[in-house]
């Protein structure tokens, strides 16, 4: 049988990976190198447009369970991103190009699956398909999707933080630590005094932003450029994105704000500004950043950006198990789908896979309980109000609750406990 995959990021290539090794002749369409996206800057497949980071390892955070369980699923995203990781604490962040490149390796591999680089305007429901076009979905394939969907207008702006040179970084101001101590210390901190961070602040939101030429922006939470992010008040830096605690200087003081750098690279020679999304002028950028303590030489590898991401409303148009309501033949996959962030869309490229390969053998699909994180996500994107939907991160809050008595302390251990031992009955069954 034969099944067409639409888009090999980081959904697309999880789905085609689960698919091979089912036996389907599977067609993978990329439209890179051919057609490139305003994010993208490379040819190969999973390529990170915004941070280098997974997020969290822990079992004490949604997102390290989620990586738990799609290992029991055999996720190719996690394992090509153990096999490349940097130093990021508690955190798995990897080298770009080298995850990027195993992952594109790993897939053109693959006998049973064809690529085909050219880009997919037009969509067949009586096909077997599979669309994990992501968040940068053209504006022809958006509009194939609003007709045979009925949707209306759906997209919300997401912004990249700017990365620099490790050898313009002026090692004498910063230091080296992971907060709280937890892990091996990794990320590089640029410790601000009271004077320091109100002379940044001042510039930061006076600072000239890069135009939009779309009409209207819808800003996601969870991408906020920091320039809009600090227009709510100083305290929405030294309370999120530059929050000192957990951050002592060497002497042992603490530090009034703090801006963390993390490695993007393998070789170290590149940082990233964690949390420092931006929509400014490149000259602005330049100015403003280098007003961060160690970073008044600073050059830049890449300056941030804003660019249109796509998601469909889910709530009208998906079912938990990916599949759509209107088209049984028709799966989502990724962020496209309502889902946020980088593992979150991995983890719904092998849900989906698992789906389409039951419905094509006639099977009933699987909603995975929301007893574990990759149910609770899905559960969540179709059952949540369609009025304002929005993308959603893996959250111990979309999780069932825990019914048995328990302390306080222990709830996130129990939660995890719980997730990995549903979703090893649940592989058991399929």
């Amino acid at each position: 049988m034969k099944v067409q995959i639409i888009g090999a990021g980081l959904a697309g290539v999880e789905a085609a990976y689960y698919l091979s090794k089912k036996g389907y002749e599977i067609t993978l369409y990329e439209m890179r190198p051919k057609k490139m996206t305003p994010a993208h800057r490379t040819d190969q497949f999973a390529e990170l447009v915004c941070s280098n980071s997974l997020r969290s390892d822990s079992l004490e955070n949604a997102c390290g369970i989620l990586k738990k369980e799609m290992e029991l699923l055999d996720s190719l995203i996690i394992q090509c991103a153990r096999a490349h990781s940097v130093e990021a604490g508690g955190a798995l962040a990897v080298d770009r190009e080298g995850f990027s490149l195993a992952v594109t390796q790993k897939i053109k591999a693959l006998k049973n699956v064809q690529i085909i680089e050219e880009e997919v305007t037009s969509l067949d429901p009586n096909l077997p398909t599979i669309i994990a076009t992501g968040p940068l979905t053209t504006d022809a394939l958006s509009l194939e999707i609003k007709r045979l969907f009925d949707a209306d207008d759906f997209y919300f702006f997401d912004a990249q933080a700017p990365i620099i040179y490790a050898d313009s970084i002026d090692y004498s101001k910063v230091y080296l630590k992971s907060r709280y101590d937890k892990g091996t210390p990794s990320y590089y901190n640029c410790p601000f005094t009271k004077e320091e961070f109100d002379r940044f602040y001042d510039a930061l939101i006076t600072a000239e932003g890069a135009e939009v030429q779309d009409f209207e922006i819808k800003v996601f939470e969870g991408c906020m450029p920091i320039e809009i992010m600090a227009k709510r008040g100083p305290q929405t830096l030294t309370f999120g994105p530059m929050k000192p605690v957990g951050l002592l200087c060497p002497d042992g003081s603490k530090p009034y704000a703090v801006v963390q750098l993390r490695q993007d690279d393998a070789a170290k020679q590149m940082y990233n500004l964690v949390g420092f999304q931006t929509h400014l002028k490149f000259g602005e950028q330049k100015r403003v950043f280098q007003m961060i303590p160690g970073l008044e030489k600073a050059r830049f590898a890449k300056y941030g950006r804003m660019h249109k991401n796509t998601y469909i409303n889910a709530p009208k148009i998906l079912n938990p198990t990916f599949q759509t309501k209107k088209y049984p033949n028709l799966f989502f996959a990724g962020q496209i789908s309502g889902v946020e962030g980088y593992v979150e869309s991995a983890a719904s490229g092998i849900y989906a896979a698992i789906n389409m390969d039951r419905y094509l053998k006639g099977l009933d699909l699987v909603e995975f309980p929301a007893t574990t994180v990759m149910g609770s996500m899905s559960k969540y994107i179709c059952n949540a109000n369609p009025n304002g939907f929005q993308p959603m991160n893996a959250n111990f809050g979309i999780m069932e609750e825990l019914k048995e008595p328990h302390k306080k302390k222990e709830r996130k251990a129990l939660y995890a406990k719980r997730a990995l031992r549903v979703m090893e009955e649940e592989v058991h069954r399929l």
